[in-house]
């Protein structure tokens, strides 16, 4: 492939950049490039070495500017998409439509590079609103800048050469604490209004303050922007939010600021107690690396309004599984309107709920299975948050099966009946669960004794008549199961035919047609029956021929 020249414009140069850029060394800001992952490394040098620039931008730099350890690192280049593409063949993939990006594959790590983009040049791929629809318009690194979101996040980091490039005083921002919008705040949050809910988490996990041209934007006539933007999209933000590490930050923002009303279905005024230990739980996880499924969150948030809408079905006779069936998927049908739910993460939050009668009312016949099911532990971490922090009116006691649960698998399961607790009486269960030490004694069955007398066996012995069963043991003989259904299927279709008079008078009609068939059939019958008797007559009297 033939190597394109990179514009002149993105050259590291004061004098020919249209935005003054300041130049930093890496190493005066803290930087050292031997800390970064190899991957990120080898792609900006592979795209260097082919003609393009590349640099490291956003995340990655600032939070290691910060001190943070950054997860992820994302490139940004002159090169097109194509152009990337035949760089890195086969360990690279193109994905997006609105937002068109590569996804560059090196070892185990996968990097997106991103092509410097510039604003739209008219308003075929904007709403009435502002808001882009379609980013895939390139541009200049001056123009790239521009177009970032907030200060912070327009550092480029060039790790061969070791510099870095501000062009809006983001050094600046980042010393003060300060989280500031590119441009004009207004225009930026019309062009994306998810930029509101990155703002609130920019602050929960970095501890900045909000500029002043940003702390206005938080109005209801731009939360109501989020209803242009895609579902799909919200919920991969959520998933961001509740998987950071900072949930219990944030949780309380998501309330202050107005947010949660457009991320969750009827939320409440505050959060819970439960959610309060359960942003606690995600966050120690996380910082433990041991991972966090943002699903349980939301199982998390919508447990009142589904133990509410359960309720409401229960009021209604319905019996207590179809009662649940229907909360979830009334709950679900809800949240959809603000996020989206994937399948797989709708049947995790579901089992959950589903498991929490089970484990608070146990079977001795049923622990084993409980503990080997594929949502035991989620559902059971679950169980002990509600057992330390039950705060909702609706919730049913858990009867300290949370504890007994813990000591079960510490102990793998030995002796089990000891410890494990007399469930209570609840709605959901008509007879009280007791769980004994002791195997339960089968009773049989017991027959009546039957008497014969003297004239029974005389009876029997006389071969000449039919044989005699007595009385007591005499059993009617029914008919077979098929002739049964049979005969019930054709008194079925006769009450049938009396009940609706439509159905009898169109049996009337066909019993009168068929007879109406049958006659004219016997009379054509008949008339050849007639004309073959005198053919055969003629033939019978008729002279024989004459031989010659």
């Amino acid at each position: 492939m033939a190597k394109r020249k990179p514009a002149k414009a993105t050259k590291i140069s004061k004098k020919r950049h249209s935005v003054q850029a300041s130049v930093y060394a890496a190493k005066d800001l803290g930087l050292d490039k031997r800390m970064l992952p190899h991957s990120i490394i080898e792609v900006v040098a592979t795209l260097k070495r082919s003609g393009f620039y590349a640099y490291i931008v956003g995340g990655g730099v600032r939070d290691g500017l910060l001190g943070l350890a950054p997860k992820d690192f994302d490139a940004v280049t002159d090169a097109r998409p194509h152009e990337i593409k035949a760089i890195f063949g086969g360990r690279c993939r193109i994905i997006g439509r609105r937002f068109q990006l590569a996804h560059v594959y090196s070892g185990k790590d996968m990097i997106e590079v991103a092509t410097f983009r510039a604003p739209p040049k008219d308003d075929t791929f904007t709403t009435d609103d502002g808001m882009i629809t379609r980013d895939n318009v390139w541009g200049t690194i001056e123009e790239d800048f521009a177009r970032r979101d907030f200060s912070i996040n327009a550092l480029y980091y060039d790790p061969i050469d070791d510099v870095v490039l501000d062009f809006c005083g983001a050094i600046d921002d980042i010393r003060q604490k300060k989280l500031t919008l590119l441009g004009d705040a207004k225009v930026r949050i019309e062009e994306d209004p998810v930029r509101l809910l990155r703002a609130l988490r920019f602050k929960a996990k970095l501890g900045f303050d909000f500029h002043k041209s940003l702390a206005v934007q938080f109005n209801q006539a731009n939360w109501n922007l989020l209803e242009q933007v895609s579902t799909h999209r919200l919920y991969d933000e959520t998933q961001k939010m509740f998987g950071g590490g900072y949930l219990t930050t944030l949780l309380p923002l998501l309330f202050k600021y107005g947010a949660i009303h457009h991320i969750m279905a009827a939320p409440p005024s505050a959060p819970t107690a439960l959610m309060g230990a359960a942003a606690n739980n995600t966050d120690k996880r996380v910082a433990s690396n041991l991972g966090a499924n943002p699903a349980f969150f939301y199982a998390v948030l919508l447990w009142e309004n589904y133990l509410t809408a359960l309720a409401g079905f229960k009021k209604k006779g319905l019996p207590f599984y179809d009662a649940q069936s229907k909360a979830i998927s009334k709950i679900m049908t809800a949240q959809r309107q603000k996020t989206a739910i994937p399948k797989f993460a709708e049947e995790f939050i579901a089992g959950i709920w589903l498991l929490q009668p089970k484990l608070t009312n146990p079977r001795q016949k049923d622990i084993h299975n409980l503990v080997n099911h594929n949502k035991f532990r989620a559902a059971f971490d679950f169980l002990l948050m509600r057992e330390s922090y039950n705060d909702c009116v609706l919730s049913e006691p858990t009867n300290g099966m949370g504890v007994w649960w813990q000591t079960y698998q510490e102990t793998d399961g030995k002796n089990p009946q000891k410890s494990l607790p007399v469930a209570q009486k609840t709605e959901n269960s008509k007879k009280q669960i007791t769980v004994s030490t002791k195997q339960e004694e089968v009773l049989l069955p017991q027959f009546a004794k039957i008497t014969y007398t003297e004239a029974d066996f005389l009876r029997l012995l006389n071969l000449s008549e039919e044989p005699f069963i007595p009385s007591q043991r005499y059993r009617r003989r029914t008919p077979s199961s098929e002739q049964s259904v049979l005969e019930q299927q054709e008194l079925a279709k006769e009450k049938m035919d009396k009940n609706h008079p439509k159905k009898e008078k169109s049996a009337k009609k066909k019993r009168k047609k068929s007879a109406v068939k049958n006659e004219i059939a016997n009379k054509d019958f008949n008339k050849s029956k007639k004309s073959k008797s005198k053919k055969g007559r003629k033939k019978s009297n008729a002279k024989p021929k004459a031989k010659e």
